[in-house]
């Protein structure tokens, strides 16, 4: 039976190795919930960067560009961090490609690439990384995004629920890390937004103004699309 592992942070990648697995990026809030509802909103492709200036010169080939920096929309791109931004309809989306760095997303991102396959994870396509991971029937290991390199609450849970839809599949108990983040799961999932007003992030995004987006990041499988990683950028899953 193949395993499923949480690793709570990038910083602890180090101690997991991902060949031969497949990692589940996840960064809740919110930048893997914003590239789900990128593609499907019609998105082409999603190339993510680690630092802002490689992603504002992927503008000069057709890119949209979007960048968030500790919470903000940075200077000089057309999008930010929010999902909205692909549903607003401010920028027309269909059909193009997107240029993307984050404070913490995309650096986890990047750092999983050794794994066998690589999807993005969040509340909104749940399910569709359960019916995925369980199609390939090998190890997993949830790739938290947290923040700045520290545990987070939110990244944890989408862990925590994974375990759970898998259960039946996966040896879910034999890692202390998905065994505390299913017991966290458990704790929260009859009311998830009032158990997550507590984290750090939240009060975060709230102090932003952005809690229109915590609402959004938090529904339960609404879109059944998974962007997994392919010829370096992130597609739709076929």
């Amino acid at each position: 039976m193949p395993s499923l592992d949480i690793c709570f942070s990038p910083e602890l990648l180090p101690l997991y190795a991902l060949r031969g697995k497949v990692a589940v990026v996840v960064d809740i809030l919110r930048a893997t919930s914003s590239i789900v509802t990128a593609l499907a909103a019609g998105v082409s492709h999603i190339v993510p960067f680690s630092e802002l200036d490689d992603c504002r010169a992927m503008a000069a080939q057709g890119y949209l560009t979007a960048a968030e920096r500790d919470g903000r929309q940075a200077e000089g791109f057309d999008l930010g961090n929010s999902p909205f931004g692909y549903l607003d309809g401010v920028l027309p989306v269909q059909g193009r490609g997107v240029a993307i760095t984050t404070t913490n997303g995309t650096r986890a991102l990047h750092l999983s690439l050794a794994a066998d396959a690589v999807v993005v994870g969040a509340f909104l396509n749940l399910e569709a990384v359960a019916r995925f991971v369980r199609a390939q029937g090998k190890d997993v290991v949830v790739v938290c995004a947290g923040w700045k390199g520290m545990f987070n609450l939110e990244d944890t849970l989408f862990g925590g629920a994974l375990a759970e839809r898998l259960a039946a599949d996966f040896d879910t108990v034999g890692s202390d890390a998905t065994l505390a983040a299913h017991h966290l799961w458990q704790q929260a999932q009859a009311d998830l937004a009032s158990y997550l007003l507590q984290s750090a992030h939240v009060r975060r995004l709230n102090g932003l103004e952005a809690n229109k987006d915590f609402e959004y990041c938090i529904q339960l499988d609404t879109h059944d699309i998974l962007p997994i990683w392919q010829e370096k950028r992130l597609v739709a899953h076929a």
